[in-house]
């Protein structure tokens, strides 16, 4: 749910740093307006598929639903049930006022480890700047749970921190680099964040998923320094015909 991060020392970090910011924010901009890469998506969805994603019959779980504000859009413009899944109890606590009358469920806890969600039960999947922190055993255990708990022809939007080009990226591996290769220990955070190659990233998710679409932002340059982080979204889908 961040969209910038102060230049501030770190004094608290992990889930007490989300706690403090969902409580009252001085390090992040948070926002109740849906993610426009989401509406994007969803745009693109009924003009492949109509409504049969986006419907009261169809549920969506998102992994990392801050204060449910993507849940809540989906809910509210298309009628969807949902499920979200936050570490900051204070971010699941938001949610739920925000939901009111609203058929979503949330539950403060990690993304990483069983999802404890039927198979085949889920139309749609959002990890949108989320599975970033988690390392690479638990990414790969992530996508193949997202992929089991899709129903046949459902998707996943997922986005992330893109490496490629990026030079606010590249200085934080350089100077706050963390165990794996392609993360950095976040300055403010304290946690890892790992970032993903395009093609990396397209390799990864197509172990399981079919690839429809990727787009990128693009480099934001200015006398040769990075001003905003470079991010890629990709439309993936479990194959319908299994």
């Amino acid at each position: 749910m961040a969209r910038h991060v102060k230049n501030h020392k770190r004094k608290i970090h992990g889930n007490s740093f989300w706690d403090q910011e969902y409580t009252k924010a001085t390090h992040l901009a948070l926002s109740t307006e849906p993610s426009e890469d989401l509406e994007k998506f969803t745009r693109w969805l009924i003009r492949q598929n109509g409504k049969t994603l986006l419907n009261l019959h169809s549920s969506v779980i998102d992994l990392g639903c801050g204060n449910g504000r993507n849940l809540i859009y989906l809910a509210k413009t298309f009628g969807n049930k949902g499920i979200g899944y936050d570490s900051s109890a204070a971010a699941i606590k938001q949610a739920k006022l925000n939901s009111e009358g609203l058929n979503l469920d949330y539950l403060a806890r990690s993304i990483s480890g069983a999802l404890n969600v039927e198979e085949n039960t889920q139309s749609l999947a959002l990890d949108m700047m989320s599975s970033h922190f988690l390392n690479k055993e638990d990414r790969t255990f992530l996508r193949d749970e997202i992929y089991r708990i899709l129903k046949p022809g459902g998707f996943l939007f997922f986005k992330t921190f893109l490496r490629d080009g990026d030079l606010h990226t590249k200085r934080l591996i350089e100077d706050n680099p963390a165990d794996e290769e392609g993360a950095y220990i976040h300055p403010v955070i304290g946690v890892a964040e790992y970032t993903y190659g395009e093609e990396e990233l397209i390799d990864f998710l197509s172990e399981k998923f079919l690839i429809h679409k990727t787009y990128s932002s693009h480099q934001h340059r200015s006398k040769g320094k990075a001003r905003k982080r470079r991010t890629i979204s990709v439309y993936a889908e479990k194959d319908p015909f299994g």
